[in-house]
C-alpha cells in the first residue's frame, strides 16, 4: 500500500485524510455565514476566484463547535462533484505513506467517528483512523436521515 495520507487533527484526534483527495492546504481568514443551511457548515468562503463550503468538522462528527473566532483557522480543500469545500481542522500535521490497507475498527468510536470512518491505516507514526472526506462533507445529520 502506497497510499499518501494528510496527517490532521480534528477534535483532538489525529487522524488521517487521503493526500489523493485533498487540493491543498490552506487558512481561512473570513467566512460568510449561509442561513439556513445545515448545522456543520460554518460558512462560504473565497479561494483563488472560487467559492469554497466551509465545513466545521467538529460539527460534521457531532462533537461541538470549532473556536472560529479568532480568526484564521486550517483548512483541507477537497473537491467532490465539482464543488470546492473547506474542512476546518485543528491542525495540519504531514503527509506520511500508509503501510497497510485500512483494517475495521473494533471499538466503540462513537457516531460521528463511525460515520466518517473507513478503518485504521498503520503508518511510521502509528495507527490514524482514515476518514471518507465525503462522509465528512455530508455529516453526521445524514445518516440520522
Amino acid at each position: 500500500m502506497n497510499e499518501l495520507l494528510l496527517v490532521v487533527t480534528i477534535a483532538g484526534q489525529r487522524v488521517a485524510l487521503p493526500a489523493a483527495a485533498v487540493e491543498s492546504v490552506v487558512e481561512l481568514d473570513a467566512l460568510i455565514p449561509v442561513p439556513r443551511a445545515a448545522p456543520h457548515i460554518a460558512g462560504l468562503s473565497a479561494l483563488r476566484s472560487r467559492v469554497l463550503t466551509v465545513i466545521d468538522c467538529r460539527r460534521a462528527l457531532d462533537l461541538g463547535a470549532s473556536d472560529l473566532s479568532q480568526g484564521l483557522c486550517e483548512a483541507a480543500v477537497v473537491e467532490i462533484e465539482g464543488h470546492h469545500y473547506a474542512l476546518i481542522v485543528d491542525s495540519v500535521e504531514d503527509v506520511v505513506e500508509a503501510a497497510s490497507d485500512p483494517q475495521p475498527v473494533r471499538a466503540a468510536m462513537g457516531r460521528g467517528w463511525e460515520h466518517v470512518s473507513t478503518g485504521l491505516v498503520d503508518t511510521e507514526e502509528g495507527a490514524l483512523l482514515l476518514i471518507d472526506v465525503n462522509a465528512l462533507v455530508e455529516g453526521v445529520e445524514a445518516k440520522a436521515a
